[in-house]
This record gives C-alpha cells, sequence and structure tokens, in this order.
C-alpha cells in the first residue's frame, strides 16, 4: 500500500459521520444508501460523499441491484492501519524500555 493510500484510509476514518457509516456496515451487514440516510438523519448526497471517501480508501464495496446500490464494509483494508498501530506500539514500548532504563541508572 502506498503513502497515499493510507492518507486515504486515515483521511477516510477520521470523520465522525464517516466513522460511524463504516462501523454501521461492520456491526449491520450491507445497506442502501437510503437505510443509511435514515439512520443517520442526514442528507442523501452527504451519504453518498461518505460512501464515496470510504469505497475510495478502500473501506467499502458497492453492489448495484436494480435501482439500488448497496454498500458492504471491507475489513481486510484496515490491514495497513493495523499494521501502522502495531509499529507505533514497538516504537513507543522501546523507548519507554529506554526511558526506564535511563531512571534506574540515574537512582543508583
Amino acid at each position: 500500500m502506498t503513502t497515499s493510500s493510507h492518507d486515504a484510509l486515515f483521511k477516510a476514518l477520521s470523520d465522525p459521520t464517516r466513522r460511524a457509516i463504516f462501523e454501521t456496515l461492520c456491526s449491520g451487514g450491507e445497506q442502501t444508501v437510503g437505510g443509511l440516510t435514515a439512520q443517520f438523519h442526514i442528507s442523501q448526497p452527504a451519504v453518498s460523499k461518505h460512501l464515496a471517501v470510504l469505497k475510495q480508501a478502500g473501506l467499502a464495496l458497492d453492489r448495484h441491484e436494480g435501482r439500488q446500490t448497496h454498500y458492504s464494509a471491507q475489513l481486510q483494508a484496515l490491514s495497513p492501519l493495523l499494521d501502522w498501530t502495531h509499529q507505533m506500539k514497538r516504537f513507543w514500548e522501546s523507548r519507554f524500555d529506554d526511558l526506564e532504563d535511563l531512571l534506574k541508572r540515574m537512582d543508583q
């Protein structure tokens, strides 16, 4: 995954409404734009824009059935986020271990 796709993933999840829509797709399964509009009490164009950002980031997939479009969450798209958080965890654990060593040496 490239830096720009990482940026798209973080940008997509930075908006609270988009996160809530993604969480709804994760927990509630496939949803139509109309169903999401009713749940979030925002306009259909706003829901569609949020879904477009989620789709661009790879977090949502659309499926057309007649005149309706159904959206589903793509959980595997979270892999780069999980990788990044693991890297940051290792980084900070190492820093805290170094700090602990320093404090022990200072106490002696």
